[in-house]
């Protein structure tokens, strides 16, 4: 690190020889980088594990009858598309799966904005929000059936209920962490009801919120998952079933497949709105 002396102002004590002087300091924030690097990057080892699986199953150490190459995956896919029940099938399940999370996360940042947010919402909601986290929701599935039967209701219903506790808690601690000084200074400034909430208290929970709208998606997936295997006609859940019933491995895997680019595409949601919402966190700590 290169040593800068500075000249010595008029009525300043002289150093003494060989003293070394202020010390330039460096910056220390990486450079991004380019997208043509990263966007390669993130596939990579996706691209690997596809590789070994495609090696494995034309040298045969894959038997077809475990786990079907990507050949016979591509055919199955072709032939549904070519039906078009690929297309309605995979709309089928998103729209539950949105339904669902829909309802279980407004629910969720509803009830932890008001518990985190006083004393007498905690005490009127948190106890009952354990109950519902401590349960786990795919033991409800018999229950749900007898009060909904096995329409949309109970599919979309029980996608809200397996979500809505991780949105409650993520919720609850991101306004329970809120800065108190941040929260008197817009006090200060006039900020009152609706519009604390909403310009201060949320925009400082918003990480743990999002954060919490990850894991809700997630298990939105296996809540579809669970849901469709139950008196349904169309959806990724019934094509799983049939190919249960067929020994198609190479439906199986298709719909494993299917069920991972739903998941992409939510966690796509979710990075857009953390780029629009939350521009600064576009760094990581170190590089």
């Amino acid at each position: 690190m290169a040593v800068v002396t500075t000249p010595r102002a008029k009525g300043e004590p002289g150093r003494s020889r060989g003293e070394p002087g202020l010390e330039v300091p460096r910056y220390r924030a990486g450079r991004r980088r380019p997208r043509w690097v990263s966007i390669p990057l993130r596939f990579l080892v996706p691209a690997l594990l596809v590789a070994v699986w495609w090696i494995g199953s034309a040298t045969g150490v894959i038997p077809e009858e475990i786990l079907a190459g990507p050949p016979k995956v591509w055919t199955a896919f072709a032939e549904l598309y070519e039906t078009g029940q690929l297309v309605d099938f995979s709309i089928a399940s998103f729209n539950r799966a949105a339904l669902g999370v829909l309802f279980g996360v407004t629910a969720g940042l509803i009830l932890g904005v008001l518990s985190g947010l006083s004393s007498l919402g905690e005490e009127l909601v948190d106890s009952t929000m354990q109950i519902n986290r401590a349960v786990p929701f795919l033991a409800l599935v018999p229950l749900f059936i007898a009060w909904f039967g096995i329409d949309e209701t109970f599919k979309v219903l029980l996608i809200a209920f397996a979500t809505v506790g991780p949105m409650y808690a993520y919720t609850y601690l991101g306004v329970r962490n809120v800065d108190r000084k941040m929260v008197e200074a817009a006090r200060s400034f006039g900020s009152r009801g609706p519009r604390l909430v909403f310009e201060v208290i949320l925009p400082s929970a918003l990480p743990g919120v999002l954060m919490a709208l990850r894991i809700c998606l997630s298990i939105a997936i296996t809540g579809l998952i669970a849901a469709e295997q139950v008196g349904t006609r169309e959806g990724i859940g019934y094509l799983v079933t049939l190919a249960q019933e067929y020994n198609r491995t190479d439906y199986m895997v298709l719909c494993v497949v299917l069920y991972a680019v739903l998941g992409l595409i939510f966690d796509g949601v979710v990075r857009i709105i953390e780029r629009f919402a939350m521009p600064w966190r576009g760094q990581v700590a170190t590089r």
